[in-house]
């Protein structure tokens, strides 16, 4: 690891400044579980290292009934997943953040960090992309507000600008008739990174299931929605056979990728399982 200088700004505006002054020689460090091991590597080699950890903005848990959840980005998983706020009014996130990775990771890492970082092989990107969350970005040019769908480009690749920071992620507050359920798939029981993960949100009123968000991740490059399968399952009531059409739907129409971990076909196999019985859990089907 080579020497860097640790830099601690005040607030998000010089935190933004230090980022534009010093470049690609300059990373952004919150809870530093994939940058200490990027830099033990050598993957990176910066010059300078800017610590969020003292910025207040970046911080706390909140819930608005009209506004619904904030999530401060240096919120570390196991507050998430313990949050009084998320428990009761998104136990689908609270589940996610409870599971992911392994307890060092959950103690350690920060949900802002996640999102940053981009793994394709993560969890929260899907979980709150079934949950229609919005990313709130700053810079010492202004702040600006981003669909989590929109905040994804590509492989460990965001739509933040060199200067702009996480600070916030936002979801909105949930119907009186709302349900949903995330389910992850591991390859083994030892591995912590899911092979397949799918986030379903809906509500649920008179027997049909409508506002249907299908969120597939973990075999894609980022998470998507899959706009066939939620155009099935809209405005219906769900069924057995109806739930596996929507899961054949998804596991078509999703760009999988192919990699040392599964390739194509045992991907989209594995999202048209995944899905199937994430659906028949949520809508209390038989058979599963």
């Amino acid at each position: 690891m080579r020497d860097f200088e640790f830099l601690e700004p005040a607030d998000v505006a010089e935190a933004s400044r230090m980022l534009a002054a010093h470049g690609e020689d300059c990373r952004a460090y919150a809870g530093g579980t994939a940058l200490l091991l990027a830099l033990r590597q050598r993957l990176v080699a910066p010059t300078h290292l800017v610590s969020l950890g003292r910025i207040p903005a970046l911080s706390g848990v909140r819930f608005d009934a009209a506004a619904g959840l904030r999530i401060g980005a240096l919120t570390r998983h196991a507050e998430l997943a313990a949050a009084p706020e998320v428990l009761r009014h998104y136990p689908m996130l609270a589940g996610m953040a409870a599971h992911l990775a392994n307890p060092q990771v959950r103690n350690q890492g920060t949900l802002g960090g996640n999102l940053c970082y981009a793994d394709p092989a993560t969890d929260p990107p899907t979980c709150l992309l079934g949950l229609d969350a919005e990313v709130e970005i700053a810079s010492a040019r202004g702040t600006r507000r981003l669909p989590i769908g929109d905040f994804f480009v590509d492989y460990y690749t965001t739509a933040l600008a060199p200067d702009e920071i996480l600070v916030a992620v936002h979801v909105p507050p949930p119907a009186a008739d709302a349900i949903g359920r995330y389910t992850r798939f591991l390859r083994t029981p030892a591995e912590h990174r899911p092979l397949v993960n799918v986030a379903v949100t809906a509500r649920r009123s008179g027997g049909a299931a409508t506002a249907v968000r299908v969120a597939v991740g973990a075999s894609t490059p980022i998470p998507a929605r899959v706009p066939r399968a939620e155009a099935l399952l809209e405005g219906r009531a769900v069924t057995a056979e109806l739930a596996a059409a929507a899961a054949a739907a998804a596991a078509d129409d999703i760009f999988a990728v192919s990699d040392g971990r599964g390739d194509e076909a045992y991907r989209r196999a594995m999202v048209r399982v995944v899905l199937r019985r994430t659906l028949a859990a949520l809508f209390d089907l038989p058979g599963e």
